[in-house]
């Protein structure tokens, strides 16, 4: 029997990779853990734990703005010590995902890997590692855009390591990063440009609560050129400029590439061990297996149709557990995977889109959250919510605008994932005055 060094080797260590990777190790099975960056990946570094840490003040400033007959006093959002903020609750997560790794036994690897084989990596400074499994958990990185200029540019962790906020701050892009990261510029006193590629803003999401969004950033101040067609970036003696559309020319003081992000599968040496891939992630089958028998990807590098959120990548990680400890044969079952974007108000979703309600005929009601007591409480004058149902009563999807609308979907999750039908529905009693119980007692 050939003996490896490992029984699984992950390459990369975000949620796809730490959620399943440290209670696999517990289990007695051998676990290493390749990263060349810092331990936990995009998400608790330079992603969702940072972005939600800097958005707090402009969620409170939201509030008090709305409540100004009731405050008294100016709110103002101070950049650096937000960012100084920030920095206190990330800095210490990858020591903390680190001991949780290895007090379950799994070791950590630090390095870049590169497929030799299908069970060889050769990891910089460390040399050939083997395993009987392999796991490619790379995530995603941010795209630039391939013109004149393209270094000028920021990305994503520019902008939130950013001590000094920017006069004028140009975004290209309109998706989950660029809409966020305006909400937060803007609030925090920046001039904000947006540069759409098309002339829509979040196309995943219901376009009539996105142009909610879009109009109430407008009135603050944000300005969307549309179909912008940028061509190329240039440093001036002070600042830099935008060529655009035909001709067209806008001053900055610095611009964030926002135009997506794309698989991290450079020089892993996919193609000297023929696993399939393209542009848009790595294929897998039901098992997160590749073509490769012993080779498994989970998470945002692989190639589906799933929101590229850490919902996903977690639920992944923690079927590839059970899977190579043996406590399942079955493939993977994906739950309702749902996704929000942090813009103020926020946008939220689960299950059946709105749009696939139409075409399959199913029940689409519609709630005018303004008015109902609960939003009252901190006025919020954008909040509406649709849900969708079968003709039997089952909840099958929901979108809702609003200040709350992460925890609205949160609350009403179980009943569309496990298939509650209305009597069981009746049976939950939330807690009240809670969003829980709004979301699901509304007037």
């Amino acid at each position: 029997m050939v003996k490896y060094d490992y029984d699984v080797l992950y390459i990369g260590a975000g949620h796809a990779t730490f959620d399943g990777a440290a209670p696999l190790a517990k289990t007695g099975v051998k676990v290493g853990v390749i990263e060349s960056g810092l331990i936990g990946g995009t998400c608790p570094n330079r992603g969702c734990n940072a972005k939600i840490t800097l958005d707090e003040p402009v969620k409170l400033a939201r509030e008090v703005e709305r409540m100004g007959d009731v405050l008294a006093g100016d709110v103002k959002i101070d950049w650096t010590k937000n960012v100084t903020h920030k920095q206190e609750i990330i800095e210490h997560l990858p020591d903390e995902l680190t001991n949780r790794l290895e007090s379950n036994g799994a070791t950590i690897i630090k390095g870049h890997a590169t497929f030799k084989d299908n069970h060889t990596l050769i990891v910089d400074n460390v040399g050939e590692v083997t395993a009987e499994k392999i796991v490619i958990a790379t995530g995603l990185r941010p795209h630039r855009l391939d013109i004149p200029g393209t270094e000028l540019a920021h990305d994503s962790e520019d902008f939130m390591n950013l001590t000094k906020l920017p006069q004028k701050i140009t975004i290209i892009g309109s998706g989950y990063i660029g809409m966020e990261f305006a909400t937060i510029a803007n609030a925090a006193g920046a001039d904000v440009t947006m540069m759409l590629h098309s002339d829509k803003v979040l196309r995943n999401f219901y376009q009539p609560y996105v142009e909610m969004v879009v109009a109430d950033l407008k009135q603050r101040g944000v300005k969307f050129i549309e179909n912008a067609n940028v061509q190329a970036f240039e440093q001036l003696n002070k600042g830099y400029q935008v060529s655009y559309g035909t001709n067209q020319t806008l001053k900055t003081d610095w611009i964030l590439d926002a135009t997506g992000r794309i698989p991290n599968l450079d020089n892993l040496g996919l193609n000297e061990v023929g696993v399939k891939y393209d542009r848009s992630g790595v294929f897998v089958n039901d098992y997160l297996q590749t073509n490769v028998e012993n080779i498994y990807a989970a998470g945002d590098v692989v190639s589906n149709d799933l929101p590229k959120v850490t919902p996903a990548a977690f639920f992944e990680s923690k079927y590839l557990m059970k899977l190579f400890s043996g406590q399942t044969e079955d493939p993977i079952q994906m739950p309702v995977i749902p996704s929000v974007v942090f813009t103020s108000p926020r946008i939220a979703k689960a299950g059946v889109s709105v749009e696939e309600a139409v075409k399959k005929d199913y029940q689409v009601s519609e709630n005018d959250l303004a008015n109902y007591w609960y939003y009252k409480v901190d006025k919020e004058p954008i909040a509406q919510s649709k849900q969708i149902h079968d003709k039997t009563g089952h909840l099958l999807g929901v979108t809702e605008i609003s200040d709350q609308a992460q925890d609205a979907v949160n609350a009403l999750l179980p009943a569309i994932e496990f298939k509650l039908d209305p009597e069981q529905i009746s049976r939950l009693t939330s807690l009240f005055p809670t969003i829980g119980y709004a979301a699901w007692h509304r007037a």
